[in-house]
């Protein structure tokens, strides 16, 4: 996981690309991005070393950048909202 510059950051491994949803770059002014895919069946969700959110799947790995305080605090946060 590379350093970050901008937030969180992430990366999603796939084990084929029938797992790929939806891929789309917008071409036309707009600087949206969209991944959609399938992790499949949740086989394991972990931090690593406190810094990194692993959630494994029957067909991917998505990785997210995100410290383990930072997301004890969006949780607390979440939870008193509702």
């Amino acid at each position: 996981m590379a350093v970050r510059k901008h937030g969180c950051g992430f990366s999603v491994q796939l084990k084929s690309k029938d797992f790929v949803k939806s891929l789309s770059v917008s071409h036309e002014g707009r600087s949206d991005v969209l991944i959609e895919g399938v992790l499949g069946e949740l086989d394991e969700l972990e931090m690593i070393e406190g810094s990194v959110l692993r959630i494994k799947g029957t067909s991917g790995t998505l990785l997210v950048d995100l410290a383990e305080g930072e997301l004890r605090k969006a949780l607390s946060k979440k939870r008193r909202e509702t």
